[in-house]
Formats: structure tokens, C-alpha cells, sequence
């Protein structure tokens, strides 16, 4: 499927244009790239680079090993770094489950809100995004939890999202966290800041 789907990519006419021809092949071959990605399994992705917050080589140098080792001592310890979040976050879009690490950040940037009344439309958008049922981003929460906080959006607060925030944390920590850590992606992280050392 992967093959016929990048195929098909390559051989589309973006049009007679010569300079859209070239813009379009460069879209081809970026979507390729992206789907090649995808169409490995989580282990296998192992250009760590392309995730990097900001320009790659320079994140990659600043990244030491004690830094990328450190992220195993502990799933806080790895949300605490900007690139820990980031490595963590190319591993869950691999397994298709960003939405648990994005609805994490969205609640730790919601507490820093001092304002009532972004505080209440804030909550009401990260609500309708990740907690209500049907969600576009649905996080895996059971119905208690999703109901208490429901019941919280009548008069929203800085704790309001603490429960299903808790919720998800744990699930990750639990599941996804040691998962990441025995992934190739992080070993190959692992790997590529050492032989920058040497």
C-alpha cells in the first residue's frame, strides 16, 4: 500500500508550470519521506533529527548524552527537557497516540492562565479537544473521570483538568514511557550523541 501510495505521489501532474513542477516535487518528496516514516514500525524510525524542536544539528549538538540519559530515570525527569517532550512526542506519533502527551502540555500551559475569562474558553477548547466523548483527540480516560471533569466545566478552575490530567499521566508512564525507552529511536538517540563525543 505504502509503495503504490508514494508511487502514485510522484507520478502526480502538478501542472504545465515548470517552477510549480519543482514546488511539487518537493512536496512529493517530503510526503514520501513522511510516509516512509510511517510505514515503519515505531523501532525502526531512527532519524531522530527530523523531530528536534528547532534546527536539528544545532538541537544535536546541544543535546548531551548525561541529558538523553537522564531521561531514564524518570517519565517527569523526561517531561522536564524540551527534547526529552520532543523525542517523547515523534515515539507516540509512531504509535499514534499523541493526543496523551499533547492533552498533558495543554493542561501544564491552562494552570499558567491568569486571566478568568481565557481561563473558562480555555478550558471549554481543551474540554471539546481531548476530554468530551467523540473528542477529535480523544485521551483514554475511564467514565468517572471523563464525568467529574465534565462536571468541572460548569465552573471551571486552574485544577479543573487535574483528575483526567493524573489519569493520562499515569497511562503514559505506565505504557508508553517504557516502551520509548527500549525504542530504536531512543537508543539511536542514545547511540548518536556518544559518537559525538568520541
Amino acid at each position: 500500500m505504502w509503495n503504490s501510495l508514494t508511487h502514485s505521489l510522484s507520478d502526480h501532474p502538478v501542472g504545465k508550470d515548470p517552477q510549480a513542477m519543482r514546488t511539487g516535487q518537493r512536496q512529493n518528496k517530503g510526503m514520501r519521506t513522511r510516509l516512509g516514516c510511517l510505514s515503519h514500525k515505531s523501532d525502526s524510525c531512527s532519524d531522530f533529527t527530523a523531530i528536534l524542536p528547532d534546527k536539528p544539528n544545532r538541537a544535536l549538538k546541544r543535546l548531551s548524552t548525561e541529558e538523553a540519559t537522564r531521561w531514564a530515570d524518570s517519565f517527569d525527569v523526561l517531561l522536564s527537557h524540551k527534547y526529552g517532550v520532543a523525542a517523547f512526542r515523534a515515539f507516540l506519533k509512531t504509535e499514534f497516540s499523541e493526543e496523551n502527551l499533547e492533552f498533558w502540555l495543554a493542561c501544564e500551559e491552562f494552570k499558567k492562565t491568569r486571566s478568568t475569562a481565557k481561563l473558562v474558553s480555555k478550558a471549554h477548547r481543551i474540554f471539546e479537544e481531548f476530554v468530551d466523548v467523540q473528542a477529535p483527540r480523544e485521551v483514554n480516560i475511564d467514565f468517572q473521570t471523563r464525568e467529574a471533569t465534565r462536571k468541572n466545566m460548569q465552573e471551571p478552575s486552574l485544577t479543573c483538568f487535574d483528575q483526567a490530567q493524573g489519569k493520562v499521566h499515569s497511562l503514559m508512564e505506565k505504557d508508553s514511557y517504557p516502551r520509548f525507552l527500549r525504542s530504536k529511536m531512543y537508543l539511536d538517540l542514545l547511540s548518536q550523541s556518544q559518537r559525538r563525543l568520541s
